[in-house]
């Protein structure tokens, strides 16, 4: 058996973990948007593949022989593309999602949610990311981001003010930042996990709108929720000769 970890978020750190204690022979990859990545216990590579084709001759060139698809929910990019070039066993370890409250407001993408601000100028949380903010450059809105690393170049949005931060990070902390920079509303992907959880708590005790993004559809896979049910379905799968 030898593992592909499409890795990034903190479940898939925690998965390499849980493989290296297993002593399971397994490669975790990263995107590569991330400029100083958790170090880990694994075998690590960085960067795309190269589309389908791509992913498809590394599969074979590295003898994979199981895919953990354990990117970010709106990767879906990456998890389409191991779908298409995957033949053997893949699974996705997939963190549930937030169970939508009566404050938010849902929209299908992020185009949508850009659409969704109210006319007027407003304070705006936009807390996702820095890969598609390019689509709110047009608003008169200002806005925070918090991104993991500084801008390389100068942010497409004429009005933001941007915090550098790695999380997770808690309620008390949020909390001030929704009141210190005087938020008015928050756009978030609905992403899950309790490590980002913070900001909408903070966000509901203050009473302020949420426009929350849906995650992409992808075409259905074997999905779990949780580090030991991978573990189960790769013994599973170790026992059947796969």
């Amino acid at each position: 058996m030898r593992v592909l970890l499409l890795g990034g978020t903190t479940e898939a750190n925690r998965m390499a973990q849980a493989l290296h204690a297993a002593k399971i022979d397994a490669v975790y990859s990263y995107a590569g948007r991330t400029r100083h990545p958790v170090r880990q216990l694994i075998p690590t590579r960085s960067g795309g593949f190269g589309g389908v084709d791509g992913l498809r001759a590394y599969l074979a060139s590295e003898r994979i022989t199981h895919v953990i698809d354990a990117t970010h929910p709106f990767a879906a990019g990456m998890s389409r593309n191991a779908i298409a070039a995957c033949d053997g066993p893949l699974c996705a370890l997939e963190r549930p999602a937030w169970q939508i409250e009566e404050t938010w407001t849902r929209v299908p993408d992020i185009e949508a949610a850009a659409s969704a601000l109210p006319d007027r100028a407003a304070r705006v949380f936009l807390a996702i990311g820095k890969q598609h903010i390019g689509l709110f450059a047009d608003t008169p809105h200002h806005y925070l981001l918090r991104l993991v690393d500084p801008p390389a170049e100068p942010l497409p949005l004429p009005r933001a003010n941007v915090i550098v931060a790695k999380g997770p990070f808690d309620y008390a902390t949020d909390l001030a930042l929704l009141r210190d920079h005087g938020i008015e509303v928050i756009v978030s992907k609905n992403s899950g996990s309790e490590g980002a959880r913070a900001k909408l708590d903070a966000a509901r005790a203050l009473n302020l709108p949420v426009i929350m993004i849906d995650r992409p559809a992808i075409l259905a896979r074997t999905v779990f929720a949780t580090q030991a049910e991978v573990m189960r379905w790769l013994t599973h799968s170790a026992d059947r000769g796969v």
